[in-house]
C-alpha cells in the first residue's frame, strides 16, 4: 500500500508521510539521560503522542520502557486508591514485556485487593533496584486524570521517590504528555476549601524542545514524496509556502499536504499532481482547510467561548494592533500559549500562525456581521466585484470608500481610529467568502499599518490598511508598500487610508512608482 499524509492518530514510518523528528528525539534523550522528569505540554494535535511512539522505540536500546495511555483509563479507575492501582498495574502489564516473574508475580497480587498506592510503588521501585537497565515511565493524555485526588497522589509518589532516589530505587525518567500544564493543577481538599495552586509535580524540568516542524523539515517530508510521485515541484519553495501558512504546526502541515494531494489533485483546476503541486494549488488548499470543520479549529472555538479572558487578547491582537508583552505569569498569556492560539515572537505575543488567525478572524467578524450595517453592504454588492473569474481589488475599495463615509463619517474620531480597520474586513469577507481567503501580514502589522493579503482563484493582492498621519507618512507608506510589492514580485498593490482630517479629499486615486502600480482610497 502507498504511503499517504495522515492526520488521525499516531502516523507512523512505514505507512505515511512524516517529518523526520529524529533530532528532536536526540534532543528528548538528552533529558532523559539527565534523570530528568518532565512533560510534554503542547496544544491539541501537536504530534505529541506520535512522538512519544516514536521515543519509545529511540529509547528501547538503552532503557526500559512503560508506556501507558490514560485514556484507556475510565473514570471508575480514578474513582478509589484501591481501583487505581488494580488498573494501573494491569495496563503496566500489558504495555511492557520486559516485567521480570517476581515482579510481575507482585503486581498480579494486587489486583482485587484491598492495596495502596505506597504498596504499588514500593513494587516498582523494587524493579528499578534489580533492573540492569533504566526503567522510563511515559504517560500520555495525562489530562483525563488531572482534575482528582488520586492522581495528585500519584504524583506525590512518583515526586516523593524522585527526591529520595539517593537511597530508594526509581524511575530513570518519568515523561507525562498533557495539554494542560501539570505544574498549575489545583489541589482540592476535604474540608471544602478553595483550592489553590499546590501541585506536587513541581520537580518538572522545562521541556524546550521546540515540536513545531521547520521549512527544511517540511522540505524533507516532501521529498520523499517528490521521489514517490515525480510532480516536478520545488519542494523548497513548496515546503516555505506551507511553512508560511502553518508556522509548523504538525496538524497543519499534514492537512495541507492532505488536501493538495487528494482534493486540489484531480479537481476541475488542478486536474494533475503536477498541477496541484504548486503556489495556486496550496493556495488552494489553504481555501478548503479554512472553509471546513474540524476538531481543532472546534477546539478554538470553543475554549475562546469558555475562557473570556481569551476572547480580549485575542482581539486586541488581531484588530487594535495592540502590542503585548510576553509574560509567562499573565494568566491568560499563559492559557493562550497553552492551547496553542500565540507564540512568545522575540518578547511580544502574537497568533500561532496564519491558519489560525483568519480562523480567529473570521470567528470574530462572523459574531459581528450578524447586525453590521457594512457587512450587508458587502453582501449586497459581492456580484459586483467578479468579472470571468477575477476579483476587481480597485471597484472593492471604490465601493467600501462609499459605503464607509455614509456609514461613519460623521463618528467621532477616536471611534473610527480603533475600529475602521475591521469594518473594511467586514465589508470585504462576505465578497471573497467561499472562494477565496485572506491574511493578516505579521510583519507588517502595528497601529499604524497594517497588510492585508486577499487570495482569489489563484491571484494574490496585497492592501496596506494605515491611519493617516500626514503627506510625510503617507509618502514612506508608498515606500513601503513599494518595497513590499517588490519582495514578492507584484506589479500592483492596494493602499487604504483612515484620515481623519476635516478637510481630507475622500476617494480612488492611481499612483505610478518605479515600475509599479499604486491604487490609493481614502476614506
Amino acid at each position: 500500500m502507498p504511503k499517504y499524509f495522515n492526520t488521525t492518530a499516531i502516523c507512523r514510518p512505514k505507512e505515511h508521510y512524516m517529518v523526520d523528528i529524529t533530532e528532536k528525539l536526540k534532543q528528548i534523550k538528552r533529558m532523559v539521560d539527565a534523570g530528568q522528569y518532565f512533560t510534554i505540554n503542547r496544544a491539541r494535535q501537536y504530534g505529541k503522542t506520535t512522538t512519544l511512539r516514536a521515543l519509545q522505540a529511540f529509547l528501547k536500546d538503552e532503557y526500559i520502557v512503560i508506556s501507558l495511555d490514560f485514556q484507556m483509563l475510565s473514570s471508575a479507575d480514578f474513582s478509589t486508591e484501591m481501583a487505581f492501582v488494580d488498573a494501573f498495574s494491569s495496563e503496566l502489564l500489558d504495555a511492557c514485556e520486559e516485567v521480570p516473574n517476581k515482579i510481575s508475580d507482585d503486581l498480579n497480587n494486587l489486583i482485587g485487593k484491598r492495596t495502596t498506592l505506597s504498596m504499588l510503588f514500593r513494587i516498582l521501585s523494587k524493579w528499578c533496584g534489580i533492573s540492569s537497565k533504566g526503567i522510563i515511565l511515559i504517560i500520555d493524555e495525562v489530562d483525563n486524570a488531572s482534575n482528582n485526588q488520586i492522581f495528585l497522589d500519584f504524583l506525590a509518589q512518583i515526586r516523593g521517590y524522585y527526591i529520595n532516589r539517593d537511597v530508594k530505587p526509581t524511575f530513570q525518567s518519568v515523561i507525562l504528555s498533557s495539554v494542560y500544564d501539570i505544574k498549575n493543577l489545583k489541589q482540592k481538599f476535604e474540608n471544602g476549601a478553595e483550592p489553590r495552586r499546590n501541585s506536587p509535580w513541581n520537580i518538572a524540568a522545562d521541556f524546550l524542545v521546540d515540536m513545531s516542524f521547520s521549512a527544511k523539515e517540511i522540505e524533507g517530508m516532501l521529498n520523499e514524496y517528490e521521489s514517490d510521485y515525480h510532480t516536478g515541484m520545488n519542494t523548497e519553495i513548496s515546503a516555505n509556502l506551507i511553512y508560511d501558512y502553518t508556522a509548523g504546526y504538525p496538524f497543519l502541515v499534514s492537512k495541507l499536504c492532505k488536501l493538495i494531494d487528494e482534493r486540489v489533485a484531480g479537481s476541475k483546476n488542478f486536474p494533475e499532481k503536477t498541477d496541484a503541486w504548486t503556489k495556486a494549488g496550496i493556495i488552494e488548499a489553504v481555501k478548503l482547510l479554512l472553509n471546513e470543520k474540524n476538531t481543532l479549529f472546534e477546539s478554538l472555538v470553543n475554549k475562546i467561548q469558555d475562557y473570556p479572558q481569551l476572547h480580549e487578547i485575542i482581539y486586541e491582537l488581531l484588530f487594535n494592533g495592540k502590542t503585548i508583552l510576553y509574560n509567562s505569569l499573565n494568566p491568560s498569556i499563559e492559557a493562550a500559549e497553552m492551547f496553542g492560539f500565540i507564540k512568545n515572537n522575540d518578547g511580544q505575543v502574537m497568533v500561532s500562525n496564519r491558519i489560525f488567525e483568519t480562523v480567529l478572524y473570521n470567528l470574530f467578524l462572523a459574531e459581528e456581521a450578524i447586525n453590521s450595517n457594512i457587512a450587508k453592504a458587502g453582501l449586497l454588492d459581492k456580484n459586483q466585484f467578479i468579472n470571468h473569474g477575477h476579483l476587481n481589488m480597485r471597484l472593492v475599495l471604490e465601493k467600501f470608500v462609499t459605503h464607509f463615509n455614509d456609514l461613519f463619517g460623521d463618528k467621532a474620531e477616536k471611534f473610527i481610529e480603533e475600529d475602521g480597520r475591521r469594518y473594511f474586513l467586514l465589508y470585504l469577507r462576505p465578497i471573497i467568502n467561499g472562494t477565496g481567503n485572506y491574511y493578516i501580514e505579521s510583519r507588517t502589522r502595528n497601529m499604524e499599518r497594517t497588510d492585508v493579503i486577499v487570495d482569489y482563484l489563484g491571484e494574490q493582492f496585497i492592501i496596506e490598511l494605515k491611519i493617516w498621519r500626514g503627506d510625510a507618512y503617507n509618502t514612506r507608506g508608498e515606500k513601503q508598500l513599494w518595497d513590499y510589492l517588490s519582495y514578492y514580485h507584484f506589479d500592483k498593490g492596494y493602499m487604504l487610508s483612515f484620515n481623519f482630517n476635516k478637510n481630507k479629499k475622500i476617494g480612488v486615486k492611481e499612483l505610478h512608482l518605479n515600475g509599479k502600480t499604486l491604487i490609493e482610497a481614502t476614506v
